[in-house]
């Protein structure tokens, strides 16, 4: 793949939910510094786990998903697996923490 998706509310549930790969969403903001801080590890994470889908979602410019799944500060990363979300983190990470998260739906 090489690049994080770009997820909106109109490809939601296409990009997300019926994806046949474990899916992590970063949910973001232009104005969010630690969002910015992951930024390049979100795009990394795009370009080694082949395996999965590596999303970002603009919380402002896509309110619904975010108000779907509650979330209420960012950076939020939920990670999907068959439609459902099963891991969330929560702020600024590691590398190797996202990377965790996503590796243990593979």
């Amino acid at each position: 793949m090489g690049k994080a998706v770009e997820i909106t509310d109109a490809n939601f549930d296409e990009v997300v939910l019926k994806s046949d790969k474990p899916v992590l969403v970063d949910f973001w903001a232009t104005w969010c510094g630690p969002c910015l801080m992951m930024s390049p590890i979100i795009e990394e994470l795009a370009t080694e786990l082949t395996d999965a889908v590596i999303g970002k979602l603009d919380v402002d410019a896509n309110p619904q998903a975010a108000a779907k799944f509650g979330i209420r500060s960012i950076p939020t990363m939920l990670v999907f697996k068959n439609g459902e979300a099963v891991d969330k983190h929560i702020g600024a990470g590691s590398k190797a923490e996202i990377a965790d998260k996503i590796t243990a739906q593979l």
